[in-house]
């Protein structure tokens, strides 16, 4: 949307508000006028519902100004006598026009909701639940989000069933860019399956000031790029980031480097890869045994040509386990040959596959890359969605926002994601480039950990549970820090219980 568009939309809400409203500002003892002037009506607002100074700032904060409008649509009504839960519900499945009944109902009357006869326990509870809302979405949106880990791609640095916490401030917080979305919904509405936002109006992007910045072998958790919605109501992915802007990366026979050095990966890191398994004549392998012996959890296919031949993903770890097992022959990694194509992997005109890829370059922030028919694949999408240019392909040659160009400055940094389950990962091998505007954040703690397999206290990764996770991926037990917490905050509820008995 363009600034005009803003400015419109931003004057049509203020007329809206001010035709539902002033003679509520009126009856307050202040000047019907003062609910038309921009911001200075919700100073007003604030006063009349008897709220902090300081809640202004709540209404100009993305996301969490969506939930300030229905609070204050709800502590209106209170304040004029419509204190009950059905008159709150009234007031959001309206959309707040029900504060247009009150507005112009004379038996609307004005009360200070300090006062004693103008609360209700209903009422109450309706107000806790909608300020526990924005509590939560402050953080949420700002500080730290809950993550679940979905699928095996990362197998075994991180499993599926770890639920953790992934911090937003450790990259910059991302101001969010979608302006009218349900709070405490990412993209859609649970069973409904409907979209929690609005597509338009779109926030340019930003991000606030970082901790620290992107480092090679870095978990990051991101937008998945290939997705068609607004940036930062895109599906969430998890990854290690194998390389960043200005580096060049190679994949040969399976092994990662970055500017010709081979990639090693830190302690905590426990990568996978696809074995073939061949097991003695008349031997077979039982998956429930592997899965237990082995701590298996990708499907094992057994080929259909030879059922002597199974094919597993696996860490080094347990590749030497399987080795010891009488019926195993021989465990070989397996590799797609260089130079044999793979039609999905990025870019297209590319003899590569997943096992021998590149070398290519990671686009970084004001470099000039060059731009020919033949590396149009790789930057078409970088300079169209990523970057908002138009593009046309012509007789003469490649035209940007209608100029006729061979070569292309970029506007942001870009990463490579892959995951450590290198046969089983949905990753930058197949779709290319991570926007930096795409980043959400670092995972930095693991909370819980269960596994869907098991059953009982089975089911539960006791080693995982309440672990932190460093920069380069090493758990660290944080549950004395935990139990001290945990202590800390029976102590204050204990003595703020016994304060308020005293009074």
């Amino acid at each position: 949307m363009s600034l005009i568009g803003w400015i419109i939309l931003f004057l049509v809400l203020n007329v809206v508000h001010f035709a539902g409203t002033w003679k509520l500002y009126k009856k307050a003892g202040f000047s019907p006028i003062s609910a038309l002037i921009p911001f200075y009506n919700v100073h007003i607002l604030i006063k009349i519902i008897n709220r902090p100074w300081w809640w202004i700032f709540l209404f100009f904060i993305p996301v969490v100004n969506n939930v300030m409008v229905i609070v204050s649509w709800v502590e209106l009504a209170k304040n004029f006598g419509y204190k009950s839960t059905k008159d709150s519900i009234l007031v959001i499945a309206t959309l707040g026009f029900y504060l247009f009944y009150i507005n112009y109902s004379d038996s609307s009357k004005y009360s200070n909701n300090k006062t004693t006869d103008n609360k209700t326990k209903e009422g109450d509870w309706v107000s806790a639940i909608i300020f526990a809302i924005v509590a939560a979405t402050i953080i949420r949106t700002f500080t730290f989000e809950a993550y679940t880990i979905p699928t095996s791609s990362m197998e075994k640095s991180m499993m599926v069933g770890d639920f953790l916490f992934v911090s937003k401030i450790s990259y910059g917080t991302r101001v969010p860019m979608t302006q009218f979305s349900l709070p405490l919904l990412h993209d859609s509405i649970p069973m409904l399956g409907l979209p929690a936002y609005l597509s338009s109006p779109q926030f340019p992007y930003f991000r606030l000031p970082e901790i620290s910045s992107i480092k090679n072998k870095d978990i990051v958790v991101f937008n998945y790029p290939m997705v068609d919605a607004p940036v930062d109501k895109k599906t969430n992915y998890i990854k290690r980031c194998v390389a960043i802007a200005g580096d060049t990366l190679r994949v040969t026979h399976g092994q990662v480097s970055i500017n010709g050095k081979d990639q090693v990966l830190p302690d905590g890191a426990l990568p996978q890869f696809m074995y073939m398994v061949e097991v003695n004549k008349g031997e077979s392998l039982n998956a429930d045994i592997l899965r237990d012996r082995l701590d298996i959890t990708d499907p094992v296919m057994n080929d259909y040509r030879n059922s002597s031949i199974y094919y597993m993903n696996l860490t080094t770890e347990k590749v030497e386990k399987l080795k010891t097992f009488r019926s195993v022959k021989t465990v070989t990694q397996y590799e797609s040959k260089p130079g044999e194509k793979d039609f999905k992997i990025f870019p297209i005109n590319e003899d590569w596959n997943a096992d021998n890829y590149g070398p290519i370059y990671i686009p970084k922030a004001g470099a000039t890359v060059e731009i020919n028919k033949t590396t149009l694949p790789l930057y078409k999408r970088l300079i169209t969605v990523y970057e908002g240019n138009t593009l046309e392909e012509k007789a003469d040659g490649i035209y940007i926002n209608g100029v006729l160009t061979s070569s292309y400055i970029i506007k942001q940094d870009y990463y490579w994601m892959m995951g450590d389950n290198r046969h089983n990962s949905l990753d930058s091998r197949f779709w290319g480039f991570v926007p930096e505007d795409h980043i959400v954040g670092k995972p930095t703690f693991i909370w819980m950990s269960i596994n869907q397999t098991k059953s009982g206290l089975e089911k539960f990764r006791w080693d995982r549970i309440m672990t932190g996770i460093s920069d380069q991926g090493t758990k660290k037990s944080h549950k004395i820090l935990v139990a001290i917490l945990l202590l800390l905050g029976y102590g204050v509820n204990f003595f703020l219980k016994k304060r308020k008995k005293m009074k």
